[in-house]
């Protein structure tokens, strides 16, 4: 069991919660400006950055990389399938593996988009020192995995509970 956050600290606590909550905010407000203005979806404008920024991934990757479920990933890729702006291509390493690639549609389209959140969120980071940034890391990366065994352990929980009873046959 976690200890509780003596009550002194609630002040920070509150600040750092309003500033990851505008932090999101923020992000999704970028995100949404930047694809209307290239009409498309915000999930699309994310794909077409993390493709244009790292290459061509696999679904799972890609899926990763945007913190979203990979069959949520792949009603996102088969959309800008039929618009033309990604394909599905085997690895040359490994044939098992199917990768996501921009098309020149695609990669021209993400040239096109100069502000997105982790542009601007690159930028704000840039203010920190190296040793903060590190500290930073550090500290996410505790809290980023805090979270998600939170969210596995009451996920669960809450499928255990809501379950129902199946029927048996004859």
């Amino acid at each position: 069991m976690s200890q509780a956050i003596p009550t002194d600290f609630k002040p920070e606590v509150d600040s750092i919660l309003e500033a990851t909550v505008y932090l999101y905010t923020e992000s999704r407000r970028i995100t949404k400006e930047v694809a209307r203005r290239v009409e498309l979806t915000g999930p699309q404008v994310t794909v077409l950055k993390v493709l244009e920024g790292v290459g061509d991934l696999s679904l799972s990757e890609l899926s990763e990389r945007i913190r979203a479920q990979n069959s949520t990933v792949t009603g996102i890729i088969d959309r800008m399938e039929r618009e033309g702006l990604v394909v599905r291509a085997r690895s040359t390493e490994d044939r098992r593996v199917i990768n996501i690639r921009l098309t020149e549609k695609g990669a021209k389209i993400a040239r096109e988009i100069a502000v997105e959140p982790m542009e601007v969120f690159r930028s704000a980071l840039e203010s920190l020192s190296p040793d903060e940034m590190q500290e930073l890391f550090k500290i996410l990366t505790k809290i980023a995995v805090r979270v998600k065994t939170i969210v596995k352990r009451d996920i669960g929980a809450h499928a255990r509970d809501t379950k129902e009873p199946r029927e048996r046959g004859p």
